[in-house]
């Protein structure tokens, strides 16, 4: 079988996304494909090696000028095209779109994070929203759902962070908190040196603590009028809290440690949950 562009970037981005769009019907399938061919992309501009900071920024003005023009007329981009006609057929909103552009801006021009609450905002940016693209993709019902998605997106984001510190060390990225470094006397000096030791558990443990809570805010919105259109929430949820459960277990140790979890498990876990909320529930 032929796959389209945006499905090939659904399935090199090696993102446990794929997975869990293996088990929908073709046509919600293909236009999820479109969905994250465009968010990949978005964050691909932020991500370049060889450009500075300044020419992606440029990239990225660009693109959400491209994106602007498929909605209200016509992009020289393809892939734009073919989100405009997603977003017009499923009768989505456009704001998720926008925001998460916004929050690869941020990955741009903001490497430190002064406050929690600053960096739920980049959370928001650029994982609830998609979420939130993808519920309006299913057509929820129920206005909680919204609320579980949102609430989702924060704690996978902060599971990424937390499972990625190492790697965004040597990009010059510190996503955890200065004020939680300062609450538990953990120096950004022995984070850039990769220092494992008891006050980094401690942070750890406590940004462990937040993200299990916001999975655990998600859950009390997990309505049964959406249990099929979460299905695919359901799977990301899974599996992210699975990735959380191998840092605790592993003792928090994210600089030598694989905390990932394999291919295996992560279709498994997406076939579970297709048939639990998509085959046998009412």
């Amino acid at each position: 079988m032929r796959r389209t562009i945006e499905e090939n970037i659904s399935r090199q981005s090696g993102s446990s996304f794929y997975y869990t769009f293996l088990f929908l019907p073709e046509k919600k399938r293909k236009a999820m494909h479109t969905i994250y061919a465009f968010c990949r992309i978005t964050d691909d501009i932020a991500d370049s090696p060889d450009e500075s900071d300044e020419e992606k920024l440029v990239k990225l003005d660009e693109w959400k000028e491209e994106f602007s023009r498929a909605l209200n007329n016509h992009s020289k981009f393809n892939l734009l095209n073919s989100l405009s006609k997603v977003i017009k057929e499923f009768n989505m909103s456009v704001l998720p779109f926008f925001d998460l552009i916004e929050g690869v801006r941020m990955d741009l021009t903001k490497k430190r994070y002064s406050t929690f609450e600053e960096l739920k905002i980049y959370c928001y940016r650029v994982a609830s929203t998609i979420g939130l693209m993808t519920i309006e993709l299913f057509g929820f019902k129920n206005p909680a759902s919204k609320e579980y998605a949102y609430n989702l997106g924060i704690a996978m984001q902060l599971t990424n962070i937390i499972r990625d510190i190492k790697f965004d060390a040597e990009q010059n990225r510190i996503y955890l908190p200065q004020e939680d470094l300062v609450k538990y006397n953990y120096s950004e000096k022995e984070l850039m040196k990769f220092t494992y030791n008891e006050a980094f558990i401690n942070l750890m443990k406590f940004e462990v603590e937040r993200a299990e809570y916001y999975y655990q805010k998600a859950d009390d919105f997990f309505h049964p009028d959406d249990y099929k259109v979460l299905a695919m929430g359901r799977a990301m949820h899974e599996i992210y809290y699975n990735v959380l459960q191998k840092i605790k277990k592993n003792n928090f140790n994210v600089f030598n440690k694989n905390n990932n979890l394999g291919k295996f498990n992560r279709i498994l876990i997406a076939l579970k949950n297709y048939f639990k909320y998509q085959v046998f529930s009412k």
